[in-house]
């Protein structure tokens, strides 16, 4: 039997979709990885960028060394530290527990600077109105300075959360099975690589593309004066 032009694009389609569906059985660790590096994240982005607003002196400077530390330095390299280094000197993780907290603790590096770009840019005069309350400093920071900068925060929050998840492809190189691993097991027996990353690239997107419409839908609710985002 002699195969068409028809039944060679057939073919082919059937072959993306089962490289597709393939890379995707990698889909359960690179969310694991996300949600996990979501518990170190947040927590550190909200301490150390409340801390780098409001302390001065030798205790902003030591803030600031921790948070350039995680920001600045290569996730690729600390993953390597981490799980190759430690063990070592005798601390041993586990490859989810190092992945998750390097990628959070890098992100958290970043978010933390919009959470204190977020305090700064609300006007001195929400402060000084909590004072004139008789609010404690705590109170005012709970109750109005925070609130309100959440708001301004959150398009950065979302990015941050896209660019976590993005990361999660560099979990491979500590023998984690993510999607980017399944692609490369695929790769070993298939020399097809087009199709192969090409499929990854779709997984990827469909994982992010939701998630940045649902930070519009979100920014349109808690911040409607900026009008709701039309297309998609």
């Amino acid at each position: 039997m002699v195969a068409t032009p028809f039944s060679k694009k057939w073919w082919h389609l059937v072959s993306m979709l089962e490289i597709w569906l393939g890379i995707l059985q990698g889909l359960g660790i690179t969310l694991e990885v996300t949600a996990y590096g979501l518990v170190f994240a947040i927590p550190f982005a909200l301490v150390f960028g409340v801390a780098q607003f409001l302390t001065t002196g030798m205790t902003r400077f030591l803030v600031t060394a921790v948070i350039e530390f995680w920001r600045s330095s290569a996730v690729v390299v600390l993953l390597f530290v981490f799980y190759y280094v430690l063990p070592v000197m005798g601390v041993t993780l586990s490859a989810l527990t190092v992945s998750a907290l390097v990628l959070g603790l890098n992100t958290g590096g970043y978010a933390s600077q919009a959470v204190r770009a977020g305090l700064q840019s609300l006007p001195a005069g929400q402060r000084e109105a909590g004072m004139a309350l008789g609010l404690s400093r705590p109170a005012i920071l709970l109750l109005i300075e925070l609130p309100q900068a959440l708001v301004t925060m959150s398009p950065t929050f979302i990015n941050n959360l896209i660019q976590l998840v993005k990361a999660t492809s560099l979990v491979s190189l500590v023998t984690l099975t993510d999607m980017t691993f399944r692609a490369k097991e695929i790769a070993q027996t298939q020399y097809d690589p087009v199709a192969i990353y090409s499929a990854l690239l779709l997984a990827f997107f469909v994982v992010c593309y939701p998630i940045a419409l649902a930070g519009r839908w979100l920014e349109a609710r808690v911040n409607p004066e900026r009008g709701t985002p039309r297309g998609i």
